[in-house]
């Protein structure tokens, strides 16, 4: 194996309480009606801008995510916490001499610094994000294969939700769906992923079937 590519929300971070305060606090500051937590859920995996296109009128989109992401970092990032076993997981898959990298469609800097407080960042040799350059999935995934000059058919990205998966597709790399982040299982199996995995701990095996 060439590479592994992480999703960063739902794959190695439990950030759910701090996105959807983030989200609720966004709302709230436009007074606009907040969606239900459900549908705040659903916000977790695609790309920030997409989620408030969704669910807001045109001229309020570019204020919501300047809300957004500095309520995210000066509060919602500290609410995160890694999954369990994921360190043990980074640590087997290092031990195996498998690059390791973040892809996640969160802005760059963010993903970065919250790598950094949570003490993964030392496993990864890049933590890639969304930028004005690179919005979807598709276009980190894309990035970090070229500036780490990385074959496709030896890269898996391993993520929680239909993006992650979506976005490897689109890119012609391998994917892993998880099962223990914001995903839904049937969802998932939709998109035919080339792996599925239950736990951090079993990444390593899983890839080896």
């Amino acid at each position: 194996m060439q590479a592994l590519f992480f999703d960063l929300d739902g794959t190695l971070v439990d950030s759910s309480k701090g996105i959807t305060e983030s989200f609720q606090h966004t709302f709230d500051t436009l007074k606009v009606p907040q969606p239900d937590l459900k549908t705040i859920r659903s916000f977790m995996g695609p790309p920030l801008i997409s989620s408030f296109e969704a669910t807001l009128p045109e001229t309020l989109v570019d204020q919501a995510v300047t809300i957004y992401r500095q309520y995210y970092h000066e509060k919602g990032q500290y609410k995160s916490t890694l999954f369990p076993q994921i360190v043990e997981a980074l640590k087997a898959l290092q031990d195996e001499n498998i690059p390791l990298y973040v892809t996640t469609s969160k802005h760059e800097p963010v993903a970065l610094q919250m790598c950094q407080d949570l003490g993964i960042a030392k496993y990864f040799k890049g933590i890639y994000g969304s930028n004005s350059d690179r919005i979807h999935k598709a276009d980190v995934i894309r990035y970090a294969l070229s500036i780490n000059d990385l074959p496709k058919e030896e890269t898996v990205i391993i993520g929680d939700t239909k993006f992650d998966l979506i976005g490897g597709q689109t890119v012609g790399i391998k994917t892993m769906a998880v099962t223990w982040g914001f995903g839904d299982l049937e969802e998932l199996l939709f998109y035919s992923p080339d792996f599925i995995c239950h736990s951090p701990l079993d990444i390593l095996e899983t890839l080896k079937k």
